[in-house]
């Protein structure tokens, strides 16, 4: 018996929709970034892209819970001295909820350049609406 090994010529992948209304932001995450790197396939191999493509719709209703919208803060420096900015995630989810979903579920890919060709296969959307349907994406439930 041999081991099966995935390579990117041999790898099919679908497009799968997410509604992240009412949602968990760190549940929906660490379930979109399962999905991109491909372990919920029987064929997952580490050092390839097995994954799909995630579409996430409504990523401004999603919710954090607790009181992690007016404790948990999102740093960044400009790379000048005493550059160290701070944002809240209220002001953050109020003015780009689809970045910090994104910083939330490439935080939870591998820091390698295969992670970021699939950090390129998430697609996420404030609205109800996207402009994936020629690629007929399936509906996708996520565990809440």
């Amino acid at each position: 018996m041999n081991t099966y090994m995935a390579n990117a010529q041999t790898v099919e992948r679908k497009w799968y929709v997410v509604d992240a209304e009412g949602m968990v932001l760190g549940r929906v995450a660490s379930q979109v970034a399962n999905i991109l790197r491909g372990k919920h396939k029987p064929t997952y191999t580490p050092h390839v892209d097995t994954g799909d493509y995630v579409i996430v719709v409504n990523a401004d209703k999603l919710v954090l819970t607790g009181k992690k919208l007016d404790q948990k803060i999102y740093y960044h420096h400009t790379g000048y001295v005493g550059g160290l900015k701070e944002t809240k995630y209220r002001k953050l989810m109020a003015e780009k909820p689809e970045f910090a979903l994104r910083h939330a579920v490439v935080g939870m890919l591998p820091k390698n350049p295969l992670g970021r060709k699939m950090a390129t296969k998430l697609h996420i959307y404030s609205g109800a609406e996207h402009e994936h349907a020629a690629q007929k994406p399936e509906v996708l439930t996520l565990i809440k």
